[in-house]
């Protein structure tokens, strides 16, 4: 694309950073895999990025078939961006991004996480070997966005929702969620503070919190 730097190495890798390398891009990535986002969306789960760099990423990533824009039907009418087929195979690089991240240093000055991250920190320190035997439909309410998630065969599974009644649904701030599954909070302290809300089987709160580890 005109007007952007190019590594001009024929490695795949390089080829690769040419498309998702510039600032931004990866993050867009992020916040688009649980779902289709308008642009309002995206800018709220990007803190910092200006609309003008927003707009030049997304075209970016058009091109590079990374993602598409479709106009949702009436009533709501507006245009969202999703992941194409080639987008989603990034989810394993971020997850791995994110586990390398979990070991890296933090900056001195940090905005709120965005929902969409934390659930990929989720995500990421999802142990298998701690879910053996659960079954189990989980709501997060992490500030305005909703996720759902199936756990079975040892799997921690994203899944559109549905009319089926979660067995458990945990509303907190993204922050919160983070707080308690590094053990810097307990559950406890953030019900009794009405920071967190559980909803559905109270006793799968704790078994739920217990199947990650996040440093």
């Amino acid at each position: 694309m005109p007007g952007r730097r190019h590594y001009r190495d024929p490695c795949p890798i390089a080829r690769a950073l040419d498309l998702l390398g510039e600032r931004w891009a990866l993050l867009i990535v992020r916040e688009l895999l649980p779902g289709p986002k308008r642009f309002t969306d995206l800018r709220a789960g990007l803190d910092g990025v200006s609309p003008n760099v927003l707009s030049q990423r997304l075209e970016e990533l058009e091109s590079g078939a990374v993602i598409e824009r479709r106009l949702l039907p009436p009533p709501a009418a507006s245009q969202v961006y999703e992941l194409t087929h080639r987008g989603r195979e990034l989810e394993p690089i971020l997850l791995a991004l994110a586990r390398f991240g979990h070991h890296c240093p933090a900056p001195d000055e940090t905005g709120a996480p965005s929902p969409t991250s934390v659930i990929l920190q989720l995500q990421a320190g999802f142990r298998p070997e701690a879910a053996a035997g659960i079954k189990a439909r989980v709501s997060l309410q992490l500030g305005a966005e909703a996720f759902a998630f199936r756990i079975t065969k040892k799997e921690l599974r994203s899944q559109a929702a549905d009319n089926a009644a979660p067995d458990l649904t945990i509303q907190c701030q993204p922050e919160v969620m983070l707080a308690v599954v590094r053990g810097q909070q307990t559950l406890t302290d953030a019900l009794a503070a009405d920071q967190l809300r559980l909803g559905g089987d109270a006793a799968m709160a704790d078994t739920f919190i217990r199947l990650f580890r996040l440093p």
